[in-house]
């Protein structure tokens, strides 16, 4: 799990706790794993490569582009979503550039060095890599938006995801955060736990399916058989409701499971049968650990671990 709170990552055995910890860069948040067991972390200084079989820092790659000082919190500077290719030999990092557009910066994995730099959306929450890896989408929470980026020319285009519209700009709490890729390459980004957008990336167009959670929304993961898990980090009005999992299945029914406060990432294990939910929370408001959810019987149970944790994969 990378330590937003801190400047580690934290290994975990769910079933006891941490295991270990290993310093990384300052905030990190996001994480990808490679078919190598090299994990690449997005933090404020750099893009991280670990070596999770040995535990040890490989290297730490700077950013190409100029963010600022290194600071913490929601609005610091740096590497945001993370994802690789599927092959794993490009790695692609948003990056945030406080009170401008953000970045995606290539990485030759190899070589361990950014290669391109591409304009994208206003704070890069998320990366993903189409199924064929021929193109990577930045979610733009701060511009509402999704940029598609074709690996052969790197040449970008923007596709507004707004399904409440874009009135009140960098202040609105209704814009996207993390997405997931379908088998059919449409986009899911859930808003509010009451709309599900579903973007077509060859076209642009976007779709609207209802939810149910009726919270606030962050993190997204798909189980192997298709079911989307969508994390809810409380209510933002006073007729919302509180902390959930969304548990939904390809045809669009939902069941909900109560989360005991705030979260904000998901990542499920392999088998599909249990989630991982991180406590750290981008915002004010997380807690040291993370929250097992077994997803056949819905029992969830709260685990102390690492430092405010927003990102986590399994090894």
């Amino acid at each position: 799990m990378t330590d937003f709170g801190a400047d580690t990552v934290t290994f975990v055995d769910p079933a006891t706790g941490p295991t270990g910890s290993l310093r990384v860069g300052t905030a990190p948040w996001g994480v990808a794993l490679g078919p190598d067991g090299r994990a690449w972390v997005a933090t404020a200084e750099g893009v991280a490569v670990l070596d999770t079989r040995e535990r040890r820092l490989l290297a730490l790659v700077p950013y190409r582009t100029a963010t600022g000082p290194v600071t913490t919190g929601e609005y610091r500077g740096g590497g945001m979503g993370i994802a690789l290719s599927p092959d794993g030999r490009q790695v692609y990092v948003g990056v945030n550039v406080p009170g401008k557009s953000g970045v995606l910066e290539v990485l030759d994995a190899a070589q361990q060095r950014v290669t391109d730099v591409v304009p994208v959306g206003r704070r890069p929450f998320d990366v993903l890599v189409s199924r064929d890896g021929r193109e990577v989408y930045a979610v733009g929470h701060d511009s509402f938006d999704v940029t598609a980026v074709p690996v052969d020319g790197l040449r970008p285009r923007r596709m507004e995801v707004a399904p409440y519209g874009t009135e009140g700009g960098l202040g609105s709490w209704l814009k996207p955060h993390y997405a997931e890729v379908r088998d059919d390459g449409r986009l899911l980004l859930p808003f509010e736990g009451e709309r599900l957008a579903v973007l077509d990336p060859a076209t642009g167009a976007v779709t609207v399916e209802r939810m149910t959670a009726d919270t606030h929304q962050h993190g997204t993961a798909l189980a192997p058989d298709g079911t989307l898990l969508v994390v809810g980090t409380g209510p933002i009005g006073a007729t919302d409701h509180g902390p959930s999992l969304t548990v939904r299945s390809p045809g669009g029914a939902e069941r909900l499971i109560p989360l005991d406060g705030p979260h904000e990432d998901v990542t499920v294990s392999r088998d599909g049968r249990t989630a991982y939910v991180t406590g750290g929370f981008s915002r004010p408001g997380g807690w040291d650990g993370l929250t097992v959810v077994d997803l056949t019987t819905g029992q969830a149970r709260k685990l102390a671990a690492g430092r405010l944790p927003l990102g986590a994969v399994v090894l």
